[in-house]
């Protein structure tokens, strides 16, 4: 744990100070990570979830997605068929975690066939099962949460045709340990997070800037390829393609479905215009998701108009009375519709589309209203908020602007983790409009 801590603390000063660690010290973290989460976390879930045994089956480029974030770090794919078996005695406070490969899995998982003894692999798998005669076993299948839904057809039932009859009462969907495995941030990744939340702030600001727009010259896809090749050049991934659009005077709200889906591509930007991104960068094997709003100054403006800075205040009030509602427990629905009907009867116009955030851009967790499902969303959003989770905090404010006579929308997104203190933001969040250029 000491040679953690300290490659934590490493990972963080190199991030703040825009310093991407080379990939052998990558595969440290990574590595070191995992061994923290498989043996420190992952007892806790099997715990809270009844589980004694977990089984996740994949091959070769059609992995798991479970299971691809418990690869270590020199496994960019499963090989061959990979078979893991985590097995959790509790009452002795053990944890074995098996593969039923022909390789070790790295250093925390360790190989338990061999072949020459026992040619099939299911055999192997058989025997491993039953010489620990578990309670429950589970597998990786889910009619609503895609992440979790991992094995395919044909592995299901080869493993079922293999199972002893007596034991295939016991198999069921490892649902809720699968969900809790994805969306649960140990101590060490928060460490990380916040650095990665903060490479992203950084980013957005050097997009919004001088050195890259000009106003009357350079056009909405400029910046989106702009932050594509940042991304690149700082050895990073982006988990989606960023997205930069314009609200101005003359043009009318678009709708959602056209502001989320089918927004126009190269639009000039021009000073008086109110800009804004999306954009979320893939490092470590966490995601980042932000969106903010930028003013293009007019000539002899010092600050954006006061009532796009109330505009925009509206935004983080939105934000204020939604994570104020989060509670172990409430669900996402729960926590929806309360936000929504206390920011109506503020005066706003809300809409949330909270989603889980991590180890998948759009994680598995509870979702907490869709820009198309503002009434609640069925299984998903009933799914409960647990501590030591992060979410993408989206939503926006729809703002009557009478000085250009129509509406405008206020769109955020933060990251934002919920723990044992309460709500946070990762590493803070826009609470003024970046004015290009930036004024003193």
């Amino acid at each position: 744990m000491k040679k953690l801590f300290i490659l934590t603390l490493l990972i963080i000063s190199n991030i703040c100070n825009a310093q991407i660690l080379q990939e052998r010290e990558r595969a440290d973290i990574i590595d070191q990570i995992l061994a923290d989460r498989f043996n420190n976390l992952l007892p806790q879930l099997m715990d809270r979830t009844d589980f004694d045994m977990w089984i996740l089956i994949s091959r070769e480029y059609n992995e798991d997605p479970v299971l691809k974030t418990m690869l270590p770090a020199k496994w960019l794919n499963a090989r061959r068929r990979t078979i893991l078996v985590f097995y959790r005695n509790k009452e002795n406070n053990t944890i074995e975690h098996l593969a039923v490969a022909r390789y070790n899995v790295g250093k925390y998982i360790d190989s338990a066939w061999d072949k020459e003894k026992q040619p099939d692999q299911w055999k192997a798998l058989v025997d491993i099962i039953t010489k620990r005669n578990p309670k429950k076993i589970g597998i990786n299948y889910s009619d609503n949460f895609g992440i979790v839904d991992g094995i395919v057809k044909t592995d299901y039932e080869a493993f079922m045709n293999a199972l002893p009859e007596s034991y295939t009462d016991k198999v069921v969907s490892a649902e809720k340990l699968a969900i809790a495995w994805i969306e649960t941030r140990t101590a060490q990744e928060m460490e990380m997070y916040k650095a990665l939340v903060q490479v992203t702030h950084d980013i957005i600001k050097e997009a919004f800037s001088v050195k890259v727009i000009k106003p009357g010259t350079t056009t909405t896809d400029d910046v989106v390829w702009w932050l594509r090749q940042k991304v690149t050049d700082l050895g990073l991934n982006t988990w989606f393609h960023p997205t930069v659009d314009i609200q101005r005077f003359d043009e009318p709200l678009q709708s959602h479905i056209v502001s989320f889906s089918n927004r126009p591509n190269d639009k000039i930007i021009k000073p008086g215009d109110l800009i804004h991104c999306d954009f979320g960068i893939t490092y470590l094997r966490l995601n980042t998701d932000c969106q903010q709003h930028a003013y293009i100054l007019k000539n002899g403006e010092m600050a954006p108009p006061d009532f796009l800075v109330k505009a925009f205040s509206d935004g983080n009030r939105v934000q204020d009375i939604f994570t104020a509602n989060f509670e172990t427990g409430k669900t996402g629905n729960e926590i929806l519709l309360k936000s929504l009907e206390e920011g109506k009867a503020e005066g706003l116009k809300p809409a949330i589309y909270t989603h889980p955030l991590g180890l998948y851009g759009h994680s598995s967790g509870p979702t907490i209203g869709m820009w198309d499902s503002q009434g609640g969303v069925p299984v998903n959003g009933d799914y409960p908020l647990y501590e030591n989770t992060v979410y993408a905090i989206e939503l926006n404010t729809t703002v009557t602007i009478p000085e250009w006579d129509k509406d405008i929308r206020i769109m955020l997104e933060e990251a934002g983790y919920w723990g044992k203190d309460g709500f946070r933001y990762v590493n803070e969040r826009q609470t003024e409009l970046i004015t290009i250029p930036k004024r003193q």
